[in-house]
């Protein structure tokens, strides 16, 4: 049976509860999550320290959204341990008439995919993704499919639980994710213990593989992901289009860096899907000598934060795309090389927590499909708003 579909404004009410900024007060300041995951304490700024001249209130109950993120399910109601925060004006406010909705039941139902592409169908800006705005009036004039009051509980409290369950095995999945970290870590410093330091000029020199560009050629380019994300292929270049671009080949087993975003982690070790591929000018490929260190070993030491660090140090500018690695910086820094089997030992090691980490991704990725399935079971057929 379906839902009768009623408008938000007939249940919601705008709430201005906006104060003027004071310079000696401190202000606990919220963001929103996406995919209705609800407000969070974004920072603690003093007045001093906000461009905005006001701020809203928040108390226990609130609905709200974020008018830049609304497309992407960005609603929530305010709990109880933020009552007495701020918002920004980016952040309308709405007292809903309890006697008419659960606010739990309205924020599930924009957890769903149909609903949100009816948000965002509303959305306006300049840039989208980033500033489509979704207003006050789109929001209040949605409809809702409504079922009785007592329905609308039944609802959230299947809905809670289920939430309650994937809440608990994320938390385990992250606890595990961290206490393998931890231990790669301690293995790590174990195999390097009473190591010496080495250059990468000895260790993984800097191998340049020019590419002829053929006109009628088309050329599968490759891209490096910052914070040790590995690599990902980009659309093919063709050769015609080439004019004073520079093309250098990828091999398996190479230490990919990305001259520009190598500072916050953009190197990566080449994998067989990655062989044969072409870097621009941008990308520095540097390959082990063989019996004295392996790709994965220092791929791991530049990650971790004492390594990171030199690679920074190595990477001078101002910020962002001013922060360039230069050949000569990159094949100065020191890696730690203790005996090959040692560095063998620890990248079996490395090996199977990877096949570990792939298998909790897995994992998460099902739990996180357990709420939209079940929103599609409940709502589907009923949400059809306009």
């Amino acid at each position: 049976m379906n839902w009768p579909l009623v408008e938000i404004r007939e249940f919601a009410k705008q709430i201005d509860r906006s104060e003027k900024v004071s310079p000696v007060q401190s202000y606990t300041l919220l963001g929103m999550r996406s995919k209705i995951g609800g407000p969070f304490a974004r920072e603690v700024r003093r007045g001093t320290e906000t461009s905005a001249s006001k701020l809203s209130r928040v108390a226990k109950g609130d609905f709200v959204y974020s008018r830049l993120f609304a497309w992407q399910g960005s609603f929530g109601v305010i709990p109880s341990e933020l009552d007495g925060s701020y918002v920004s004006n980016e952040f309308p406010l709405f007292e809903i008439d309890s006697s008419k909705v659960d606010s739990r039941f309205l924020v599930y139902w924009f957890g769903l995919p149909e609903t949100q592409k009816l948000v965002e169908k509303k959305c306006h800006g300049s840039t989208p993704g980033t500033r489509n705005r979704y207003k006050e009036t789109n929001f209040l004039a949605l409809r809702v499919p409504l079922p009785s009051l007592d329905e609308q509980g039944r609802v959230v409290e299947k809905l809670d639980r289920v939430a309650a369950l994937v809440d608990e095995r994320r938390n385990a999945i992250e606890a595990a994710e961290r206490e393998t970290n931890a231990l790669l870590l301690k293995a790590f410093q174990r195999a390097i213990d009473g190591a010496p330091l080495r250059p990468m000029a000895e260790v993984a020199p800097l191998v340049r593989r020019p590419v002829e560009i053929d006109l009628d050629a088309a050329y599968p380019e490759l891209g490096v992901r910052s914070f040790g994300r590995g690599t990902f292929h980009k659309p093919d270049l063709l050769g015609a289009d080439l004019s004073w671009q520079k093309l250098f080949l990828v091999q398996q087993g190479d230490l990919v860096f990305s001259n520009i975003k190598a500072w916050e982690g953009a190197f990566a070790v080449a994998g067989p899907d990655d062989h044969g591929r072409v870097g621009s000018h941008r990308y520095l490929t540097c390959v082990p000598t063989q019996g004295l260190a392996t790709a994965e070993f220092i791929w791991f030491y530049l990650q971790t934060s004492e390594g990171l660090g030199k690679v920074q140090s190595a990477s001078p500018g101002s910020a962002d795309r001013n922060r360039t690695l230069g050949q000569g910086a990159l094949e100065a820094i020191t890696v730690p090389t203790p005996p090959i089997g040692r560095q063998e030992w620890f990248d079996r090691l490395h090996a199977k927590a990877r096949e570990a980490r792939g298998i909790r991704a897995s994992t998460a990725k099902d739990v996180e499909a357990l709420i939209p399935a079940m929103l599609h079971e409940i709502f589907d057929g009923r949400a059809k708003a306009a």
